[in-house]
């Protein structure tokens, strides 16, 4: 009788827990299925991250982790903002007649991003243009209001809440030139942000809530997701204009499936990104349209340079083939020591990443700064944007089958040749400046110096397309070097150039002396009236 009380007891135990299992299972699927609630109403002006992060928290909370300072060997998305012009002081000569040559530091997480645009000396003391907002601010809206009142439309918070509007977009993007940086930030102060619920009590004057306005928000959710569907999507009018012009162009993208698509179909409409490219691109895409070269001067409109393709070149050709709009050639400044017309590369990860071999393997950008992670049953991309070194298991491990040490090593060995390699550039560089500068002052002519000049223009841009771009190499390492290797190159041919022009002319030189014996006597094996080797 015991026995079996003792076996029925056991049953009912295991009975119960399986069916605890069961529930669980049913749980999680059930989560899995209804991965957010959508408590809140998020829309089209809604660039406070707040509001987002009631309905998706997990990622809200990555999001908000972009503020921590923790720090690799080689700085990345979280390091702290260091001066570079401290630690690396031939920057100061690169950009000399620059603003980078005022204020330049280490790029911080995106929580930073508009703040500390908004402190630097570049802004402080030297006047910028409005575009440089179209990367650092959660700024549609405020382009669709500019755009929709230059058009002569209503641009009330119902106007900006509507679905996404490309034709007004475009029109306040295009508008914004015109306005200087501390302009266009008070566009965005007027811009209401969404979240009304969470601004301070209104009392002050100015306060832009007291006008409907709202506050100035770096980039948030709004700008890669749609607030109706959470699809990951394409904003800014630079990136749509830039890769339909790469779209257009003859480069190679293998990586790019969904351009040689439409390239091999009847392009009757653009290249669009946002309903052309594959899921697995726009992961990438969402980064790139900001992660890029571009200009964003007041003489023409913002541009990113991808008509002839994404490689150094390309782009320098590119450049080369630009006017302004009002007719000159195009450069991005002129250097303080020198005075030539040069290139200023901006942060041209997107287009390093391009040429290298995790690009040509489907390796988006978010698959390594934004993991996929386990959440209780979902399955989330982390929002916490920051270097791959600061979380291996996950960004590198779920492909490659080594231990954190190992990959650790690889890539420090990367980014460390990488680093000497453009030191070794930068040294160069300097040469090339001192040599210009003495061939100057020893009385060359303008158009002797012009071969120098364009000796310099190149040289510069190859070295800072590198130094520019956060990855020290690592997002193609081969690329990064032959594009240093040609700085060097062209470097040390400015120099020549410059040394020739101060020489004195060369006498007139001619081959002189024996020809050099050979091994096999001059008659050939078995010669006796060869001559003899006259060595020891």
């Amino acid at each position: 009788m015991g026995l079996f009380l003792l076996i029925v007891a056991l049953t009912a135990v295991a009975t119960v827990a399986v069916a605890a299992l069961l529930v669980t299972i049913f749980q999680h699927r059930q989560e899995a299925r209804t991965p957010f609630v959508r408590l809140v109403d998020v829309n089209e002006s809604t660039t406070d991250p707040v509001p987002w992060g009631t309905n998706w928290p997990s990622q809200y909370d990555g999001y908000r982790r972009t503020v921590d300072a923790s720090e690799t060997d080689f700085g990345g998305s979280s390091a702290m903002p260091a001066s570079k012009l401290e630690e690396f002081p031939w920057l100061k000569r690169l950009y000399a007649g620059y603003a980078f040559s005022i204020d330049y530091r280490e790029a911080r997480g995106h929580a930073y991003m508009l703040h500390d645009q908004e402190v630097t000396e570049r802004v402080t003391k030297r006047p910028q243009s409005g575009s440089c907002l179209h990367c650092h601010a959660a700024i549609i809206p405020t382009y669709r209001r500019l755009g929709l009142e230059a058009l002569g439309q209503p641009a009330g918070p119902a106007e900006l809440s509507a679905p996404f509007d490309w034709t007004a977009v475009m029109e306040g993007f295009r508008h914004s030139r015109e306005l200087t940086y501390t302009d266009m930030h008070a566009e965005l102060l007027k811009t209401p942000d969404g979240a009304a619920a969470h601004a301070p009590a209104i009392g002050a004057d100015g306060d832009p809530h007291a006008a409907g306005g709202g506050h100035a928000h770096p980039v948030s959710c709004v700008d890669c997701h749609d607030p109706q569907t959470m699809h990951v999507r394409v904003t800014r009018p630079g990136f749509v204009e830039g890769i339909v012009a790469l779209a257009n162009s003859s480069d190679p993208v293998p990586h790019l499936p969904s351009i040689a698509r439409w390239r091999a179909g009847n392009r009757e409409q653009p290249y669009d990104p946002n309903t052309d490219a594959t899921r697995q691109e726009l992961r990438s895409f969402v980064c790139g349209q900001c992660h890029v070269e571009y200009y964003c001067g007041p003489k023409m409109t913002l541009t990113f340079p991808w008509g002839q393709g994404l490689k150094v070149e390309n782009i320098e050709a590119f450049w080369d083939a630009t006017q302004f709009d009002d007719g000159e050639q195009f450069f991005d400044y002129k250097h303080g020591e020198t005075e030539a017309p040069v290139l200023k590369a901006q942060h041209p990860e997107f287009e390093l990443w391009s040429q290298g071999i995790h690009a040509r393997s489907g390796v988006s950008c978010a698959d390594c700064h934004m993991p996929y992670e386990r959440q209780g049953a979902m399955k989330v991309s982390s929002h916490w944007v920051r270097s791959p070194l600061l979380n291996i298991n996950t960004s590198c491990q779920s492909c490659h089958k080594s231990s954190e040490a190992d990959l650790t090593e690889k890539v420090r060995t990367i980014q460390s040749r990488t680093d000497a390699l453009r030191d070794r550039a930068a040294g160069a560089m300097t040469d090339m400046l001192d040599a210009i500068l003495e061939a100057k002052a020893a009385g060359a002519s303008e158009s002797d110096l012009q071969p120098l000049f364009d000796l310099q223009r190149k040289a510069m841009w190859r070295l800072d397309f590198i130094s520019s771009e956060n990855s020290h190499g690592f997002h193609a390492d081969q690329e990064s070097a032959r594009i240093l290797a040609e700085s060097i190159d062209h470097s040390r041919q400015a120099v020549g150039l410059a040394l020739r022009l101060r020489a004195p002319a060369a006498p007139p030189t001619a081959p002189g002396g024996d020809s050099v014996l050979g091994v096999t006597p001059a008659g050939g094996p078995g010669n006796e009236t060869a001559t003899p080797d006259p060595s020891p």
